[in-house]
């Protein structure tokens, strides 16, 4: 891309992240987090394209079933992408294993963001190593104030800054929905909804390239990363589909995909 061409896909960027909520937060990332070992977040996967680019996280939560974001999901066939488990590193490293097929909530919602959930099915099952392991979905969503971690390779900080090639993790204080809404932040009641969990800690954050990554809390995945406006930003916490209240689905849906 030329310069020219860059300046302007970069002006209509800025523009379209004052809008709906999944272009305020375009692909997740980690703000003013530290590098960590894919040991210590083993069901951490890369979703990648077939060349090998990163693009989102997800979690694996059983032996051939990831779970990611619903926006994750509108660019790519299955035989378009890859799924990278078991490397702290993005882009080399672990086990590779192609996409079998995916399903995003049926009634995922672009503007609104809501149910911004989707299951890839994996073309052969993994076996559980000390890098690779399945993390149990939450039954119920933790109060707000549980300290939470979420994980990625996404960009450091919002527009300007390159991806890592190493798993970042930055830790968070959960907020449930009701918290999230209220007048503390700046959201407000139409932009938190049913399917979604905030976590917030001072210029930390998830960004760019961490979307449908995990946002864990007692050894449970309770929230897939999602959107936010901007990254770091004070009153705007990280919003996050709310494992918890699509739990059955994921299951149904893992389920259905066996098929």
């Amino acid at each position: 891309m030329n310069r020219l061409n860059f300046v302007v896909v970069l002006i209509a960027l800025v523009g379209l992240c004052k809008g709906s909520p999944d272009l305020e937060f375009p692909f997740g990332r980690i703000v003013n987090g530290v590098e960590t070992s894919i040991e210590a977040h083993p069901y951490q996967v890369s979703v990648q394209t077939i060349q090998g680019s990163h693009f989102c996280g997800g979690s694996l939560i059983n032996s051939n079933t990831v779970v990611t974001a619903a926006h994750c999901m509108q660019r790519y066939t299955s035989s378009q992408m890859q799924v990278r488990l078991g490397s702290t590193l993005r882009n080399e490293g672990g086990e590779v294993v192609s996409v079998k097929n995916f399903k995003f909530h049926e009634n995922y919602n672009k503007t609104l963001m809501i149910n911004d959930v989707a299951v890839i099915k994996l073309s052969s099952p993994v076996r559980q190593t000390s890098r690779v392991r399945i993390i149990d979905l939450a039954e119920v969503t933790p109060s707000s104030g549980t300290p939470a971690v979420v994980t990625g390779w996404g960009t450091t900080c919002y527009l300007f800054c390159s991806s890592p090639n190493t798993l970042l993790e930055v830790e968070l204080q959960l907020l449930t929905e009701e918290d999230c809404a209220a007048d503390t932040f700046k959201y407000g009641e139409a932009k938190i909804l049913p399917t979604m969990v905030c976590a917030k800690a001072e210029k930390k954050d998830a960004c760019q390239g961490d979307s449908g990554g995990p946002l864990v809390a007692n050894n449970q995945l309770v929230g897939v990363v999602s959107w936010g406006n901007g990254c770091a930003r004070n009153n705007y916490p990280g919003v996050y589909a709310d494992v918890a209240s699509l739990r059955q689905w994921i299951l149904a849906t893992a389920e259905e995909l066996e098929n």
